[in-house]
Formats: C-alpha cells, structure tokens, sequence
C-alpha cells in the first residue's frame, strides 16, 4: 500500500469521478484506475463501484475512507513536526577554544550534547594553553572560547559562567606534601612549584596575590607551559604545580597525585564564555553558548565537575 494510492482514492471520492480526480491530481486518468485497481487487490476487496454514471463507494470503501483520511493526516502532521525542528534547529560551523585545564571535564560532554540537541552544528573544538586560546580569540579563529577571566578580558562580549577553587597538587609519592589537606597561601613560597611562564595569566594572578600578602614567588623550580609536561613533572618528584582539581581528576583519582586546598586566602578564578565584539552573533553561536552554560551548570550539579560553582545571572552576554 502507498500513500499516492490513498490520495487518489479520497480524491475520487471527493470529487465524484475518476476524470474530475484525474484533472485535479494532474494524473492521467489510466494511471488512477491502475492504482486503484492495485490497492483493491491489495485489500482484497472493491473500495468503488463503477458505472457509466460515475463511481460509487461501496461500503467496504466508506469504511477505508476514513482509515485512508486519518494515514494521510498523520503524516502531514509528522511532516510538519519535522520541518517545524529543522527550521527551528540552527545550522552551520561553531570554532570552539577552551583551557587545557577546562578540557578534561567538559569537552566530551559538550561534544555529546551538541551531536544530540543541535545535530545540523559542526562544532570545531579545540584545546590550548589558556593564553594561546585568547589570542586565537582575537585573531577571529574562534567564534566562541572559554576563556579564565582575570580582569583581561574587558576587549570581548562574555559572560561569567563559573568559578573554581585552585589545589596545590603533588605526586602522591612525594615525601614532601605531607599528610594535612589544607594548605595556607603564604606557607606557598615554602614550596617548590611548578608554574606556567612570566607572561601566562594564571602566574600574573598568582603573583599578584602573592604581592597583596607581601611576598615574591622565589622558589619556582620549573616554568613549564604544558599541562600534560607539568603533570610529567610532579610525577617526576620535581615540585608541586597550582590547578583546579577538573584538571588533575583522573590523575587524584587513580593515586598517583594528591591534592591540598589552598586557604588564608584561597586562590579562586572565574571562567566566561566569550565572543568578538566586532562579529554578530550567529544563531549557531547562539545556541552553542547556551548550551555550554547548561553543561556546565549540570556537571557542577552532577559533582563531575569538582571543586566549582557556577555563576548564576540572566544577561546572555556582558558587555562591559
């Protein structure tokens, strides 16, 4: 049985007669009978009577009529339904940079939901250096970027989304860490850390506090910027690095890093999603970057996402 058939057949009996159907349907009337014909046999019995005064429903027709009414309505409906979400669904690319420390926890449920809720987006992700990630930013590579803010970021459209706490982290086996879980700033310049480059905005920030509290970080063994060469490191026993736990997760979990809470003061850092404020935003764009926020907000509520909190207001993107 075809659809084509049960449209032919209501349009005869709408209008009376196989010719007057013809010419409404733009078929040739042969073709009509031929599929008629074709969907009685299929039934197994007459749907019409004809006669030289036209055609007839037979009772057996009057009973498929409105079964052949009904097919056809839902399948306008499901049609409708479809290119009413297809309409509704945006499509096109969205380049996408977020922070090697942010990657571990949220790139894989972000990719998954995209592929689920948004599936006519391409959504080119990319991970670096959080400092690498804003300059791409600004050179137009990335429509949308994750970026830590650190009061740099006045140049862009974004919207704080979360905040997280930053641990000191060792090598399990290090003798050094200790066994306390908390650990106060100032007994940092104590230690031998593991930190990102002078110019890297997470050392500026960790710096400054530092300078606030009245001491210069002079114990800094190692300058390394990359996250998986840093890790390598405190492996190594060389020192201890400064991280969000999302970062060293995995690593805390499987015993081969612990972790000590920094306090008086903690180190906390916010996290905005952000755009280019000389570029519109497209409607791709427009729900990518909602759908972030719920990631994310979900990852806090799930406690995947360790150590942070997010952000809650209802401006789409700040503009100051």
């Amino acid at each position: 049985m075809e659809l084509r058939q049960l449209r032919y057949f209501l349009a005869i009996v709408d209008n009376g007669s196989l010719s007057k159907a013809a010419e409404r349907l733009y078929v040739a009337q042969s073709a009509l009978s031929s599929q008629i014909a074709k969907l009685e046999e299929e039934l197994g019995t007459s749907l019409l009577s004809r006669s030289s005064k036209g055609v007839r429903v037979t009772e057996s027709g009057i009973a498929f009529y409105e079964h052949a009414q009904t097919i056809l309505q839902q399948v306008m409906n499901s049609r409708s339904v479809v290119t009413k979400r297809v309409a509704d669904s945006p499509v096109g690319t969205v380049s996408f940079g977020l922070p090697q420390t942010v990657s571990a926890v949220l790139a894989l449920p972000l990719l998954l939901a995209v592929k689920r809720e948004l599936p006519r987006i391409s959504l080119q992700m990319n991970d670096d250096l959080t400092d690498n990630v804003l300059g791409q930013l600004r050179q137009g590579k990335y429509s949308l970027a994750l970026l830590y803010d650190y009061g740099q970021l006045q140049e862009f459209k974004r919207k704080l989304i979360i905040s997280e706490k930053l641990h000191l982290v060792w090598a399990a086996s290090d003798p050094r860490a200790g066994s306390v879980s908390q650990i106060r700033f100032s007994d940092l310049q104590n230690i031998p850390l593991i930190l990102p480059g002078q110019l890297f905005s997470v050392r500026q920030h960790i710096e400054r506090i530092a300078s606030q509290h009245g001491f210069m970080f002079s114990n800094v063994v190692s300058e390394i910027n990359s996250l998986n060469i840093m890790k390598s490191a405190m492996l190594a026993e060389i020192g201890a690095g400064i991280f969000p736990l999302s970062a060293v997760a995995q690593e805390v979990a499987q015993g081969k890093l612990k972790v000590q809470e920094i306090i008086e003061p903690g180190i906390e850092r916010t996290i905005a999603i952000c755009a280019s404020r000389n570029i519109s935003m497209t409607p791709a764009n427009r729900a990518v970057s909602k759908l972030i926020v719920r990631v994310v907000r979900e990852l806090c509520a799930s406690g995947e996402w360790m150590g942070a909190a997010p952000i809650f207001h209802d401006t789409a993107f700040m503009h100051n």
